[in-house]
């Protein structure tokens, strides 16, 4: 996906300048403007201000239109169904993964499959946003931070909370931590 052209065409179809989208979501148009030229890849989190100022979801954000209407719901998807709604470029730094399971504006849920490799987060600006979010990590070890208090979560453990409290996921491990979250309502 070419997420500099897609923001460019939906800025616009706001109505938005660079401008005004830097101001709303606390950046510079500078960066703005870097981004839709694909000059710089946004963080997890300045990518999702930046979708909350439109406002987006990012899961609305990277998930293709369906090309036809389901004639009847659809209850099963194989691991290549997923759709992965977190920025991914060239940039060699380690990348987040966020896999979503289904589209979550059909929903009430939002269920993902992360991957975090070693030194990988969400970026250094904290997440916010509106709903309840809850997750098990399945292998490694995962740095979360919550409204200030920070613990390291290994496999087996969990967290749940309420996601408009500032949070951020850090992988400070040698080895790939995975991690099954979901976020009600669906808004990430």
């Amino acid at each position: 996906m070419d997420i500099g052209e897609r923001l460019r065409t939906l800025r616009e179809r706001h109505g938005l300048s660079q401008r005004e989208l830097a101001a709303r979501a606390g950046l510079t148009n500078g960066t703005i403007s870097l981004i839709e030229k694909n000059r710089t890849s946004p963080s997890v989190a300045s990518l999702k201000s930046l979708l909350d100022a439109i406002p987006i979801s990012m899961a609305e954000f990277f998930t293709p239109p369906d090309p036809a209407p389901a004639e009847a719901p659809r209850f099963f998807f194989k691991a290549d169904q997923f759709h992965e709604i977190a920025p991914q470029d060239a940039d060699p730094r380690p990348h987040v993964s966020l896999r979503q399971l289904g589209r979550a504006a059909e929903h009430a849920l939002q269920l993902l499959h992360e991957t975090y490799p070693p030194g990988a987060d969400t970026g250094p600006e904290l997440l916010s946003h509106a709903g309840e979010e809850a997750g098990i990590v399945v292998t490694g070890e995962i740095e979360v931070t919550v409204d200030g208090a920070v613990a390291v979560l290994a496999a087996g453990d969990g967290y749940i909370f309420d996601s408009r409290l500032p949070h951020r996921f850090r992988n400070p491990g040698d080895a790939v931590c995975e991690v099954i979250s979901a976020c009600t309502p669906p808004s990430f």
